[in-house]
């Protein structure tokens, strides 16, 4: 049977699978899913599109599709969006004879609210004839109907059409959702896109989510909305929720631990690291000359017009060929000067600008330098060319690293992303436990074994709380020196730091000489500088309980835990648990410790 007789039968269903709003778990619309007939050789959407391909329906199938979604949407009421798929080859055909197909009439007879209709283009990479999408998608946009491009970054995906269609959505390829609660590199990706996508504008969603991590992490991250196996299979009828595992996890206060690089900042990066060498057109160059240049190579987006040198004009590819190809253009002005339609007035960076200097370059007005590129210069003469999308990238990854400040001796996060995280623990009204660590009696060990031995004890606090925290719940930050904090989301974080605390005593001994061992300690200068005895290098543990509204900054939280810090160092009681909000056995725990600790 082929697929045009399939078609005939009334042999294809749409099955709908719904799209979630991460921030409170709702159901704002659903995707149409074309299915074949079941036990059917073309039962799977894939298999019935290659079939359609190759016996050239391909375009008649989509429209049937479309056809087949809108009617089964207003048979169960319309409620919230529908995403219908076309490819942009059948969506320019669509609309260049948009009575004959039926699609337009059916929108009528059917009351459909096109406001609330979302045409998806798939196939990116076969856009061939970019004029005739645009066009296409205006006349979408006068009927009120949303454009979203699908499976963003497969590998295909071109940032220039996000820029130059400036879809309403854009559904992030599934393969950035999987596992990113443990891919620090999917993190960086999708915070950069997530920051392109507020410079256009644009809704993101997260497809593919199949795990309660990868929609925890999306979540906190500030993805708006997601969509996936998850929170709901694709059925033949609308969805009115989500499924009870999604709302669960989105209605939960526990907040990600996002995965990060430990390697160290770069301040001193420059913009000259990017630029791309891509000879210039002289002043005198001719429109056949440059035609020449972009015909020859396909991936020049631009090139730069110089004189002397230094850059006075950008070609822009879209641009000079949208011209060339215009009748009469070669007979009119093949021999004039290609500057005749170049941009004169370019963005023009020096390779020597830093990071700052290319964040403010990213959030000025003119954003034109996203889709055709910008000129790099070194003292005024010319160097070659930068892109917005590399700049995009490197100046996200930049800003992310910077922010980082992961600790040079364990590569454990800093202050600020410490203070990031309790910041986000605070606004989501997650309960925790903020556990300050300091080692007692360090730094005579320090002064009397020199601060390899001091590194090695430091690092073996840092290996420590790792190994005792949950990476999924629990975040450890070095602040610096001897001092760590722990974050807990974990339900049984008591006895984890307990845990912690014991082992890291025990170990620590280890890295005592024998005579310090047997003796109990080491004889080391006091801060007054005077010889005196020192025990055995221990460590102390202040815990703040934190819930709901009992800080509003991230400083009250550290403040609060460092003094509860205090309290156990001043006590020897291993892990002091602030008396201010406790249950009945931790606060006799911590009692039972500081007993035993003053007899």
């Amino acid at each position: 049977m082929t697929v045009s007789e399939i078609m005939a039968c009334g042999l294809l269903s749409i099955h709908f699978q719904p799209l979630g709003r991460l921030r409170d778990g709702q159901v704002v619309g659903h995707e149409a899913l074309l299915r074949g007939p079941r036990g059917h050789a073309l039962a799977s959407p894939d298999a019935l599109f290659a079939a359609a391909a190759i016996q050239g329906v391909a375009f008649d199938l989509e429209v049937h599709a479309v056809k087949l979604a809108l009617s089964g949407w207003a048979q169960q009421g319309m409620a919230g969006q529908l995403f219908v798929n076309l490819s942009a080859g059948a969506l320019t055909a669509l609309v260049a004879h948009p009575v004959g197909h039926g699609v337009w009439g059916l929108l009528k007879d059917l009351g459909v609210p096109t406001g609330r209709l979302v045409v998806e283009i798939t196939e990116h990479e076969r856009v061939d004839n970019l004029p005739r999408l645009l066009n296409a998608t205006q006349m979408l946009r006068r009927m009120d109907v949303q454009l979203a491009l699908d499976d963003f970054g497969d590998g295909r995906s071109s940032l220039r059409l996000w820029a130059e269609l400036k879809p309403d959505i854009v559904k992030i390829d599934k393969y950035f959702a999987r596992d990113i609660a443990s891919h620090p590199d999917k993190v960086q990706t999708i915070t950069a896109l997530r920051r392109i996508a507020e410079t256009f504008g644009t809704q993101m969603v997260a497809e593919g989510l199949e795990t309660e991590d990868e929609l925890r992490a999306l979540r906190d991250m500030g993805i708006e909305l997601g969509q996936g196996y998850l929170l709901g299979r694709p059925q033949p009828e609308l969805a009115e929720a989500l499924l009870p595992a999604a709302k669960e996890v989105i209605d939960s206060r526990e907040i990600a631990v996002l995965p990060s690089k430990t390697r160290q900042a770069r301040s001193d990066f420059a913009l000259g690291a990017i630029v791309q060498e891509v000879a210039p057109l002289q002043a005198s160059a001719t429109h056949q000359q440059a035609a020449r240049r972009f015909l020859k190579d396909e991936s020049l987006r631009a090139i730069a017009v110089v004189q002397d040198g230094r850059p006075i004009g950008l070609v822009n590819r879209q641009s000079f060929l949208n011209q060339y190809s215009k009748p009469y253009f070669k007979e009119l002005y093949d021999q004039r000067s290609c500057l005749l339609f170049a941009n004169t007035e370019p963005m023009v960076l020096d390779a020597a600008i830093g990071l700052d200097q290319l964040t403010d370059v990213l959030t000025s007005e003119d954003q034109r330098y996203l889709t055709e590129g910008f000129i790099v210069t070194r003292d005024g003469h010319y160097l070659g060319m930068g892109t917005g999308e590399r700049l995009v990238r490197s100046v996200t990854e930049l800003r992310i690293e910077a922010a980082r400040h992961a600790n040079p001796l364990t590569f454990l996060p800093g202050n600020i992303p410490l203070t990031l995280h309790i910041s986000r623990l605070l606004n989501g009204g997650a309960p925790f436990v903020a556990c300050y660590a300091d080692l007692n009696q360090f730094k005579p060990f320090n002064d009397h074994y020199g601060y390899w031995r001091g590194d090695e004890m430091i690092c073996l606090l840092a290996r420590t709380l790792v190994a005792h925290a949950d990476v999924r719940r629990d975040f450890v930050g070095h602040v610096g020196g001897d001092d760590f904090v722990v974050l807990f989301q974990s339900d049984d974080w008591h006895s984890r730091i307990e845990t912690a605390v014991a082992d890291f005593n025990r170990e620590a001994i280890a890295l005592f000489d024998d005579e310090a061992r047997e003796r109990g300690g080491i004889e080391a200068e006091d801060r007054e500088g005077v010889m005196r005895f020192f025990p055995l290098t221990t460590l102390s543990v202040g815990a703040l309980r934190v819930h709901s509204g009992d800080f509003h900054q991230p400083e009250q939280v550290a403040s609060a835990a460092a003094a509860a810090k205090h309290k156990a160092k001043q006590l020897s009681a291993g892990v002091y648990v602030d008396a201010r909000e406790v249950s009945a056995s931790e606060r006799s725990a911590s009692e039972r410790a500081a007993r035993s600790a003053s007899r």
